[in-house]
Parts: structure tokens; sequence; C-alpha cells
């Protein structure tokens, strides 16, 4: 039986990136999914790449030194979605927290609380150290009480001092998911991504997966990789073997409809510490306020929500952070939650869990003739520092070498994004040479989708009734998507390859609309399209508080 050496479960953005880079190294693989690419932890970031300041006082300096480096290295290989990001740290006292640091860093199990400017401040300086390997934003600074004031206007007056630095933001985190599988399927005709597909049986080393529609799928592989996030001891379990890796945590987030907030934090990010001694960050993201996180432990991730009590939280500690200006429940607009897939830990506390990632292998058995690779931990920044980890595992197990780096090798959109001015304005003068598009609407497919823009600028050029949807996305882009973008539900599009559910922009008929398009590019029929439309709005009202009004 032919077919790919090896299988990847998991199309988060850690099996993504093993994808792509396996893909550049000609190795023929196949990614499953039971979902959408990027539809289940990696869709519920706090939507930062960043170097990681908090792990210094958990003593994990290799993993800021990796974070720094692959921040770093994002920003050049995919500036159509991640950009830098000023981030204010407000500071409550000059030397509070030095000795719990201290105790945390010789191995105390009692998390650091209270952080005060002296703390702040060598953090700072140490974190601009590990940040040093191609350097892309500025120095931190540290800033007085009133000239922060004055920046920050309704900022609460009980602050002494305040540090500013740089880290990154990431636009649009689920379709860059899509970009790394489809970078992989165009570095390697023979290499195949599947999604909504469940593993329907295993014998003597053959795998047998079925699709939605029902097709079976048969492979015999000589590696598995699992990298199933928090699903990854129930995959484990799937093919045999019973493991305890995962011990995460959810993460929760809500996004505010609030201009005096917005105000306050202009283009900046603030990154304040709670009275309960959590790091908690505020930034404008999609033209509303993202608020996050949470940090509770979890028990089954299909059920994870943001529960109630966590958005009062949210609300509680902004208004302690500016009480001159008023929250309700009625300012949210979205909420999203996701686990974390942290290694299993007996930590006395969430915080003090390591995110660092490993990579334990289940050798072959009788059973089982091939290995199993579970990808446990690991963050959004690090993705693809962890993926080379992974694939060079890999590789030796093949008995194979590398051939591609992918340190500098852009993602998706990214790749060949004009970054200046004049670079943009002649861009979009060749486009225009080709196609029959405003310049106005290829600015803004470019900032929306990168250069991956002139692809569709060509299709709704050609698109017969090309108006505008939800918030600012037309039918042409909608129907691009639908045919080019490997979707299959109808969440795929509102929910990942575009931002149309967290920015808060759709409506009933802009929901049917796009249903619509999606169904004649797709061949649903009206009553599958129906049911499309009842499911995602049934799924945002009870997983995202969002009503599709």
């Amino acid at each position: 039986m032919s077919g790919p050496e090896v299988v990847i479960f998991g199309a988060g953005v850690n099996g993504a990136g093993l994808f792509r880079d396996l893909c550049e190294q000609g190795v023929e693989c196949l990614i499953v999914d039971k979902g959408d690419f990027g539809s289940g932890a990696s869709a519920a970031p706090s939507r930062l790449i960043h170097g990681g300041l908090k792990y210094l006082e958990t003593g994990e300096f290799r993993l800021v030194a990796q974070s720094t480096l692959e921040r770093n290295l994002l920003l050049a290989n995919a500036p159509h979605c991640v950009a830098p990001l000023e981030t204010m740290v407000p500071i409550f006292s000059w030397w509070r927290g030095v000795p719990a640091a201290v105790r945390t860093l010789i191995g105390s199990t009692t998390a650091p609380r209270s952080r005060g400017a002296v703390l702040v401040k060598i953090g700072l300086a140490i974190y601009d150290h590990y940040g040093s390997r191609h350097r892309a934003m500025p120095r931190h600074r540290m800033q007085g009480r009133a000239a922060t004031l004055t920046e920050f206007p309704g900022l609460t007056p009980a602050i002494v001092a305040s540090g500013r630095y740089y880290d990154a933001k990431i636009t649009r985190p689920e379709r860059l998911v899509y970009e790394l599988v489809a970078d992989g399927l165009a570095a390697n005709p023979r290499a195949a991504a599947l999604t909504y597909v469940g593993l329907k049986s295993r014998r003597e080393g053959v795998l047998v997966f079925e699709d939605a529609e029902g097709a079976l799928i048969e492979t015999r592989p000589r590696v598995v990789v699992n990298a199933a996030g928090p699903w990854i001891d129930q995959v484990n379990e799937s093919l045999g073997r019973s493991t305890k890796m995962i011990g995460g945590t959810k993460g929760s987030h809500v996004l505010l409809r609030h201009d005096a907030l917005l105000k306050t934090l202009g283009d900046r990010m603030i990154y304040f510490e709670a009275d309960d001694g959590r790091i908690c960050l505020a930034y404008a993201y999609e033209g509303l306020a993202l608020v996050g996180s949470t940090d509770i432990p979890a028990g089954d991730p299909d059920a994870a929500r943001c529960e109630d009590e966590e958005i009062d939280y949210f609300l509680g500690r902004l208004r302690a952070l500016t009480p001159s200006l008023s929250f309700s429940r009625a300012d949210v607009v979205f909420a999203y939650c996701g686990v974390r897939p942290l290694p299993a830990s007996d930590a006395s506390h969430p915080g003090l869990i390591s995110r660092d990632h490993s990579m334990p292998v289940l050798e072959a058995e009788s059973a089982r003739p091939f290995p199993i690779v579970s990808l446990v931990g690991g963050k959004w920044t690090t993705f693809r520092g962890f993926a080379e980890e992974a694939a060079d595992l890999v590789l030796k197990r093949l008995g194979r070498a590398r051939s591609v780096s992918t340190a500098n090798l852009p993602i998706g959109g990214g790749r060949g994004l004009p970054t200046t001015n004049k670079a943009r304005a002649d861009w979009i003068a060749d486009v225009r040479n080709q196609v029959n598009v405003p310049a106005e609407r290829l600015e803004t497919l470019l900032t929306r989708y990168g250069t991956t823009a002139r692809d569709i600028a060509r299709h709704v050029s050609t698109f017969a009734d090309d108006r505008p949807l939800a918030g600012g996305v037309t039918r042409g882009e909608i129907d691009y998507i639908a045919r080019r973008e490997r979707v299959t539900r109808l969440a795929d599009i509102v929910l990942r390859r575009t931002t149309l559910a967290i920015s808060g922009a759709l409506t009933q008929s802009s929901l049917a609309e796009i249903a619509a398009v999606a169904a004649t590019a797709l061949g649903w029929t009206a009553e599958r399209r129906d049911a499309e439309i009842g499911e995602v709005a049934a799924s945002l009202q009870r997983f995202n508080h969002f009503r599709v009004a």
C-alpha cells in the first residue's frame, strides 16, 4: 500500500507548522483534523506574538530566548498579519515582588505577586537582551507617573511609574494556520490535508479515516505525529495507548465595544497585574478592545467556553485599572476561550506550569508498527521553532536529512509583501494594470490578505455582484474563499478565513448572504445552507456570547 510516510493528527498551528516544514523537505505527509484548520486551541490565543516576559520569573530563560527570536522572525516572515505592538506596564510600587521572584527562581511553588518598578526594570532589561537576535523593535524605557497619566487618560492614579517595551500582535491567527497548510501543499504536491475526518479503524499498521461524506481513506504511515493539542491523550487512546500527557488550562478573552477605553489604549497594549496577581492585557483589535486572559484548570476542551464569572472578572479588573470609566455586560461584543495544551503538572498554581514544549515518543509495538511522536505544550509564538525540532526528529526516524530551513521562509500572503509606502503604491499600480479594481479596494485587500490579494483581485474583478456583505468583505471575496481555500463549513469562512465573527460584524442578513454565496460555490442544497446558518448562529451564541441579530 502506497501512501504518506508521516500522518499528523491535528491541524492547529503546531501541526500545520510541522506539515509545512516536512513538505519543504520533500516528505510525503498527510495532516488530518476532526474540525477545520486552526479551529481548536489555535483559534483562541490572546492574538499576541510575544517573547514571554512573564516566563522570566519562573526561570524559563531558554523559552524566552526562543520566543523572542521566533517573534522577530515572524515579524519578517508574516508581515501581512504580524505587527509590532507597543506595550505599557503600569507599576504600583517600587520594590514589591523582588523577594517572591527570587523564591520562585530557586524553586518556590508560590507564584510571584505585585511586581514593583525595580523588578519590572530588571525584567525588561533581560527581555531586551534576549530579543537582540534579529532585533526588529526598540528597547524598553521607563516612564514616570505624571507622563504616564497624561498619555493614558482614565488610568488609575494609584500608579507610581510605568514600563514601556514592544512585543507583537497577530491580526488573523486562524487564517495563518490555513496559510501554513496551503504553503505545505504548494511545496509538495504529493502531500494531503483533510479536515472534518475521524479515525474509523486501525489494524496491522493501517489507519482508516472517514471524511464528512462517508468516504474512507487508508494509509500505512512510518511515523505518526500527535499534534492534537488538548486532545493529545484522546488521540493516543484511539491509537491504542493510554497516556496522561496533557493538563491544560482554560484561557478566556472578551471583546468590548467601548470608545473611552479605546481612547485610553490608543494603538498600545496595557499589560497589567490584577488584584489576585494574575497578568491581564487590553489592546485595540478590529475596532474593539480585546481583554484577556484567564488561566483556569480545564477538563473537556470541547465543552470549554468563557463563563459569566470570567466576564465579570475582566470587567472588574478594568474598573480597577481605569476607575473613571464604566463597564457593563452590554459592552461585551464577543467572547472566546480555548484550552492551552500544557503538560500534565502538579503545580500549585496554573501560572507555574511550564509553557515550554516537549516531544515524548511512544515507540512502535507489535500491534502498532509505527512510533507516535506527541507534541506537548508550546505556544503560538514558538510554533515554527517547535515544528523545526519535531521535523528534525521525524527526519531522523525516516533516515533523511534537512534540506530547507524555515527560519527565513515567508508565510502565505507575507511572501513579497511591500513594506514601504512607495512599494505598496507600486504593487497596487502593477495589479491595477492587470485587473479593473480601484486602487482603494486593492489597498484594502492588500491589508487584509497580504499579497494573496493579487489572486483575490483577479477573482473579484470578474465576479458579477461584488457588493459588500459585512465588515467591508464582499461577495467576490467570499466566493474566492469558498472555492479556493479548502472550505467545508460556513463556520470556516466567518470564524477562520475572515474576522467577520470575532469583530462583531455579522448580522442575520449578512450571514444569510454569505451562506448563499458559499452554497453556490460549494454546491450546497437549500437544506444544507439553512443548516449551516443555524449551526453557526447556535455556536456563536453558546460559545461566544454573540447573538446574530
